[in-house]
């Protein structure tokens, strides 16, 4: 009996599922066939699906607005995008096409807002979060926006001397502020409070000390946020409370609060496997936030959302051929793909991030575990490990095969590129691979092209000195 590819996935998983789909034995990710792209382009090459972030924003958006309705919510919700985890402009502007207010985390962040305005697709009336530790630099172009009539910024202050200095640099000009909570890490963190945000324990009293009286801001939100996402989890739903708690009594002192950023932090898939209640979690979190408010006897915040990944991260995936198969000893097979992982997935190999990882042909082949090597002379660059067992499990092939194995590694849209650094230098001055861009029309046809080819030799060299 032959055991193939196909039936491993079939037997482990719903499949055919969202997204993903056989045609003609090759891969097709959101109905648009790879074989045609791999063939039109080559490998590697980098992708990204623009539409999947309209999916996404409007999922959200819906599910949210449909459980206000159900609960009476007198609160407002906000969708923002975070411009940190994909700031390429196809990205941005096809999320702006959705009406989402922005999050930034840079002084270079506001550079972005103004051409964003000057090329017309935000007005002065958007809503920006300022986030992030802030340096005097960025502290002067979030006035310098206000001043050039940006009226709804929030400048979410990290700690107690960021105000003073904000205050300082605005000249009298009144400022919209938020404050953020640090909150306690998760056990297994290396540290035990946030380096991020204001002690809980310390916020109340200083805003009655410095914020209540103080005439050049006005406090308007309370913003916390938990790096491991919003999961249905003892340690989400502890912070949660501390945070929802800090807000009601902030809110029994300030007439201006009102609003309540959960940050970001809904998770994405990264397995075929993939379960998670978006519409029970929202649920929850607005009837616990409704029912604080009720019994403190105080008015419902707006909400808002931060939510980078998770708007991006399922629109991107980068597709590589196998180079050659290694038998390196009795157990451990290798595939050497025409790239490095360390460089076009820095999310995999430092923080051991999980991406949907599925061949691209071959399904009908029996399957064994693999290593994924790439091409950089680092020992670090390998992949090995999968949701399914811990292991990687792909498709035989026979050395003499005219039809080389190609694999993809799916949602890797968020923070890739932003970590990796888009073009530039690269370990072992292995090419960032070409950059493609696939949208739909107004009738539903899909087009394709090249954003930017495979970096070139020239382009490096010019960078390190050589080509003057």
């Amino acid at each position: 009996m032959k055991n193939t590819y196909f039936d491993l996935i079939e037997q482990s998983y719903y499949f055919p599922q969202e997204g993903f789909d056989l045609k003609d034995d090759f891969l097709a990710f959101q109905g648009i066939s790879l074989k045609y792209l791999i063939n039109k382009y080559g490998t590697p090459f980098r992708f990204i699906y623009l539409p999947r972030i309209g999916d996404q924003i409007k999922k959200a958006r819906n599910l949210f607005n449909r459980v206000i309705k159900k609960n009476s919510y007198k609160g407002k919700y906000h969708y923002c995008y975070c411009t940190k985890c994909n700031h390429f402009s196809h990205v941005i502007g096809e999320a702006l096409k959705h009406n989402v207010d922005l999050e930034t985390s840079s002084a270079f962040d506001m550079d972005l807002i103004m051409n964003l305005y000057k090329d017309k697709k935000i007005g002065k009336d958007r809503i920006i979060i300022h986030n992030g530790y802030k340096t005097d630099e960025h502290l002067r172009k979030i006035v310098q926006l206000q001043e050039f009539g940006f009226k709804n910024t929030i400048t979410v202050c990290d700690s107690m001397s960021e105000i003073e200095r904000l205050i300082k640099f605005a000249n009298g000009k009144k400022m919209k502020i938020g404050l953020r909570m640090a909150i306690n890490e998760e056990s297994q963190s290396s540290y035990y409070t946030s380096r991020l945000g204001i002690r809980h324990t310390e916020m109340l009293d200083f805003f009655i000390k410095s914020i209540k009286d103080n005439d050049k801001v006005e406090f308007k939100m309370l913003h916390f946020f938990v790096d491991s996402g919003i999961k249905d989890s003892l340690y989400y739903w502890g912070e949660f409370q501390r945070a929802l708690k800090l807000y009601t009594e902030l809110k029994k002192h300030s007439k201006s609060l009102d609003s309540f950023n959960l940050g970001g932090g809904f998770p994405i898939r990264n397995h075929l496997g993939f379960e998670y209640n978006y519409e029970y979690m929202i649920s929850e979190i607005i009837a616990n936030i409704k029912h604080a408010c009720e019994r403190e006897g105080i008015e419902e915040p707006h909400l808002y959302t931060e939510f980078g990944r998770y708007t991006v991260g399922e629109s991107g995936a980068i597709i590589f051929k196998v180079l050659e198969q290694k038998q390196q000893n009795d157990t451990e097979s290798w595939y050497i793909i025409d790239n490095s992982l360390m460089n076009t997935i820095p999310d995999a190999w430092s923080i051991h991030e999980k991406f949907i990882l599925l061949p691209v042909n071959k399904w009908n082949n029996e399957y064994k575990r693999v290593n994924i090597g790439g091409i950089s002379c680092d020992h670090s660059d390998y992949y090995n490990s999968e949701d399914l067992n811990q292991e990687v499990l792909l498709p035989t092939y026979a050395d003499n095969d005219p039809e080389p194995l190609y694999l993809g590694f799916f949602h890797t849209g968020a923070y890739q590129d932003a970590i990796s650094g888009y073009g530039g230098i690269k370990h072992c001055l292995i090419p960032s691979p070409k950059h493609v861009i696939i949208d739909r029309d107004e009738k539903g046809n899909f087009f394709d092209y090249v954003y930017r080819n495979e970096q070139s030799a020239d382009e490096m060299f010019k960078i390190l000195g050589y080509n003057k």
